[in-house]
């Protein structure tokens, strides 16, 4: 190991890993299938599912390259290791869904304006056994999720729920098409599963978006977690406080505090660390003590001393007056 870190900077995630590879094999298999399928039958609903299918080929090819990067140990280039691998995947696989569903809408509206001909046989043989594929991978990915937390199987999650609908649509579209010899509805299901999977990539890009961006998580206050530690004895003041995922179930923070010169500073610095692991999960926090005449920050430490010397003033009158009583 290059460096020691008390807090791991890699994940294995090995049930993550078989359900990828499960899907991987079958979803690859199953492209094939749909893509000759939606050809033979010239079904808009039914390219526009194995449109999907392909993406979900290279989503997953990510996905398992995520996992695989996420294994290497931390060296003196990436002292977080391969985590925030696992984000960019999980970006690029939302991206790759919204691009898809524009392309959808697009081939969606040219079928509306000129109506082509199904071979419904083929298309509603085709979409049945895509239904019964999506609907088992979707489970196996949703099991894997439930054990191990992954933005990146999440992602790869959105695009089998998007083909599961998918099917589901192309089923119901040639229903409709048999008893109704209606052929818009084709295109119609093809724009109602276009929007399906633009909202599920959006999510995606839009987390994945906010951890690369180092924002403040969800799940956390910030301001909430600032009182903490400024009640924690021997703490004056917080400031320069950051808070932010390497990946998901990940989280580092940093901040500065100015002290009480009289407590032992390794004091305070473990009942802050206790504060966080307790009462938020995070393990990996990097607390900077200060003494506001040493590092006075300019104006904030400025403003601060004159406050804290203000205090003193009048703990000090209000004793000179106990006195006198």
């Amino acid at each position: 190991m290059y460096d020691y870190h008390h807090l791991r900077h890699e994940k294995h995630q090995t049930r993550s890993k078989r359900a990828l590879w499960t899907t991987l094999i079958l979803t690859a298999f199953f492209t094939i299938v749909e893509v000759v399928g939606g050809l033979v039958s010239n079904s808009l609903a039914l390219l526009s599912d194995s449109a999907h299918m392909v993406s979900d080929v290279i989503a997953l090819g990510l996905s398992m390259t995520a996992i695989y990067m996420a294994t290497r140990q931390p060296n003196a280039r990436f002292t977080f290791g391969y985590l925030r691998f696992e984000i960019i995947a999980s970006f690029l696989n939302g991206l790759a869904l919204c691009v898809i569903a524009l392309g959808i809408f697009y081939e969606g509206i040219i079928r509306f304006i000129h109506p082509q001909d199904i071979n419904l046989g083929l298309m509603l043989t085709i979409a049945s056994i895509g239904f019964l594929v999506n609907l088992t991978l979707t489970i196996v990915l949703s099991r894997s999720m439930k054990e191990e937390e992954n933005l990146n199987v999440q992602s790869a999650l959105w695009h089998f729920f998007g083909d599961l609908l998918s099917s589901v649509g192309v089923i119901v579209s040639a229903i409709i098409i048999y008893f109704s010899g209606l052929l818009f509805f084709d295109p119609l299901i093809s724009l109602v599963i276009g929007g399906i999977i633009f909202t599920g990539g959006a999510k995606i890009v839009k987390e994945s978006t906010l951890i690369l961006m180092e924002s403040v998580p969800e799940k956390y206050n910030l301001d909430e977690i600032r009182a903490s530690i400024a009640a924690v004895e021997g703490v004056e003041d917080v400031h320069e406080m950051h808070l932010w995922a390497i990946s998901t179930d990940h989280y580092s923070l940093t901040a500065h505090v100015f002290i009480d010169d009289k407590i032992q500073p390794f004091c305070i610095i473990l009942a802050i660390n206790e504060t966080l692991k307790e009462k938020y999960g995070i393990e990996h926090s990097t607390i900077q003590m200060e003494e506001a005449h040493i590092h006075p920050h300019g104006e904030y430490g400025k403003e601060f001393l004159r406050h804290k010397e203000e205090e003193e003033l009048q703990e000090h009158l209000g004793q000179m007056e106990l006195r006198q009583v």
